[in-house]
């Protein structure tokens, strides 16, 4: 059986604990809710050390294995800046990248034995020229009241790309995942990250 063409490839990469999972969740939440099929892998790492988490997140009409090829990435969703160059060969030539403008230094540039690397946005305008989208999302996420809403603030930037998509759709599904006390909260990170690209 061969997969329908018109599959869309989203590969997100964060560290543990900046909300990439959930972040996905959503995401699979507003696709199902539209009508698409969808699949997903997520590989956890050592995410409760600030690992890398990683999630390969496809959707389309008929969807057979959640894997992205490498190379063919149509939007790379990064929390962290070290972990968007870390799969800068995956995206695709003409694929979009939405970068969280945040360091966090692994061990080993802690421990003084690997350098953090310089100006990884240049890096991606060389090659992916005006592709890539930077966000504040911790600074946004800060302005509504929670940093922890920075995943979602990077949800909200994401939109953008899916016009095909309501804002009341993304909201439903990011109330559906929270406990109440945090829906006014995210809704606003959501509509903050909406206008920050």
């Amino acid at each position: 059986m061969k997969e329908n063409k018109q599959i869309t490839n989203i590969f997100l990469s964060g560290v543990g604990g900046q909300g990439a999972i959930l972040a996905s969740n959503i995401l699979a939440e507003v696709f199902i809710g539209a009508g698409y099929d969808v699949k997903k892998a997520e590989v956890h790492g050592m995410a409760q050390r600030g690992g890398d988490v990683t999630t390969h997140f496809r959707y389309g009409e008929r969807v057979y294995s959640p894997l992205i090829k490498q190379g063919s990435v149509d939007f790379l969703l990064a929390f962290e800046l070290l972990e968007a160059i870390r799969y800068i060969n995956w995206v695709k030539p003409d694929g979009k990248i939405l970068i969280n403008n945040q360091k966090i230094f692994p061990p080993a540039v802690n421990l003084g034995t690997a350098q953090y690397p310089d100006d990884i946005v240049g890096t991606f305008k060389s090659y992916f020229k005006d592709n890539v989208y930077v966000v504040d999302g911790g600074e946004i996420a800060k302005k509504v009241g929670n940093i922890q809403a920075a995943n979602v603030v990077l949800v909200g930037a994401f939109s953008n790309f899916l016009p095909e998509i309501s804002d009341e759709q993304f909201v439903k599904a990011i109330k559906s995942l929270l406990a109440p006390k945090l829906h006014d909260l995210n809704e606003k990170a959501f509509y903050e990250g909406k206008k920050a690209i």
